[in-house]
């Protein structure tokens, strides 16, 4: 391990200097902005920042200027210094992508107090000057060897999913949505809150008294919402698929009922939601470590799916996909182990799907397994297998075997990796917001934002 030495105050002298090379970055922009609460959107909207004075997004003055204190704590003086003060004047924009170099260089020494002051400057790789300025420290007096500690691995989640469902949702017509059995504090929250958001404009189906009362404990109005009165969970699933049959309502979201109960009324054909499609879940996820969005399906609904329903699970996601605006998604059809094994059905049937993707039986997108869940989505664990594939570790859908694996990694996603998640059943008429009734109230609003692009974006090339 490499450790930090520092110069005391009698070792310095005039004219000594230190420096560092950094490149700055996305990743650097938004951990200042976690430090230190500035999000001033000419750093991070890339949207609003086309329009101001740099045409692009910048990066904090003040992180340039912390590359100055890295200097003067680590290498000159190093452990052991005070910083008193600092004047600085920062000259020109510091872009994603800028190398940027710190330089001190020691101007004046003061012996009463072991003041030191440097002479501070940072360049990019052009020679530009983009901060200027001196820094004032005590030096240390006594000698220090440090070892160097561990940079921090820290990840960030940029919350894409909620923020571009937020931003494109807005400027689509909001969805009449019947939302069934709203009878918990959170479910109702998460009602309310969308249409004071303009969202959605709900319709709540359930027992009246109880949706009442769970508002209350909310602390919500239900000023202006309309609710449809009926006795118990199941009938407030019979009501709202009916509702969607007749096109009264353009979306269903779940409530505090079981999925069975919902389902089983979205399913029964006198409703008139079927379609020729095979009903599926699709997770979407914005997992901090990997560089896209990432959808898992079907974690919810169908138990053992036969090769036939897989495709239609399949076809489901990669519409989904496209909507978003992925031109090809990537469909990687996970098992334990990413070669054909007769004894591991898995295996077989994402042999098949991949086969019926390359002829037409499943369109618009790339299909590949069976994977297994690193060669999905790690390029490094696919060279070291040596894996050729146009999908492999860059999964845009990952296709569980079963439900059971698909819930399973999709509950380590968002607990373990923190990712924001949203959530829909697709293949009915209208979409269905499925949500756990775990769920937080910002999961709900993404998949409610999730609906409605999805109901009111037709399919590219359609």
């Amino acid at each position: 391990m490499t450790q930090i030495n520092n110069r005391t105050f009698d070792e310095i002298a005039i004219g000594d200097s230190a420096e560092l090379t950094r490149t700055a970055t996305l990743q650097d922009i938004a951990l200042f902005a976690a430090a230190s609460g500035d999000i001033n959107p000419s750093h991070m909207d890339a949207e609003f920042a086309a329009g101001e004075r740099f045409g692009q997004v910048v990066v904090h003055g003040m992180w340039t200027a912390s590359l100055i204190s890295a200097l003067l704590g680590t290498e000159l003086p190093g452990p052991g210094t005070v910083y008193l003060g600092q004047d600085l004047r920062f000259k020109h924009p510091v872009k994603p992508g800028d190398v940027v170099t710190a330089r001190v260089q020691v101007r004046e020494k003061r012996a009463e107090k072991q003041v030191v002051v440097f002479d501070c400057l940072c360049s990019n790789a052009a020679g530009e000057e983009v901060l200027s300025g001196t820094a004032e420290v005590i030096a240390p007096t006594q000698k220090h060897a440090l070892d160097r500690a561990q940079m921090p691995e820290v990840q960030i989640n940029r919350h894409r999913i909620f923020d571009l469902g937020m931003k494109r949702a807005y400027t689509l017509p909001p969805l009449r949505t019947a939302v069934v059995h709203p009878t918990s504090e959170r479910s109702i929250r998460a009602a309310v809150e969308a249409n004071d958001e303009r969202l959605f404009v709900p319709v709540l189906v359930g027992p009246r008294a109880r949706i009442e009362a769970a508002a209350q404990q909310a602390g919500v109005s239900l000023e202006g919402i309309d609710i449809i009165d009926v006795p118990h969970s199941h009938a407030a699933a019979q009501k709202a698929a009916e509702m969607a049959g007749r096109g009264e309502v353009d979306a269903i979201m779940k409530g505090s009922l079981h999925t069975d109960e919902l389902l089983g009324a979205i399913v029964a054909r006198e409703n008139g939601l079927r379609t020729d499609r095979w009903l599926s879940h699709v997770f979407l996820f914005d997992v901090p470590a990997y560089n896209k969005l990432l959808m898992v399906t079907d974690g919810a609904i169908n138990i053992a799916p036969t090769l036939e329903q897989k495709r239609d699970i399949a076809q489901n996601a990669i519409d989904l996909a496209c909507k978003l605006g992925v031109k090809e998604p990537k469909v990687a059809v996970l098992a334990a182990v990413e070669t054909v094994n007769t004894k591991m059905a898995s295996t077989l049937d994402a042999a098949a799907l991949t086969v019926m993707a390359a002829r037409g039986q499943i369109k618009r997108g790339l299909v590949d397994g069976p994977l297994a869940f690193d060669n999905a989505i790690d390029m490094d664990a696919v060279k070291e297998k040596g894996i050729e594939s146009r999908v492999a570790g860059q999964a845009d859908i990952l296709l569980a075997p079963d439900l059971e694996a698909g819930n399973i990694a999709a509950k380590q996603l968002m607990y373990f990796a923190r990712a924001d998640s949203a959530g829909l059943v697709l293949g009915a008429k209208v979409p269905v917001i499925l949500t756990s009734r775990a769920d937080s109230v910002r999961t709900r609003l993404a998949s409610i934002a999730l609906a409605r692009i999805v109901a009111h974006t037709p399919m590219p090339g359609a």
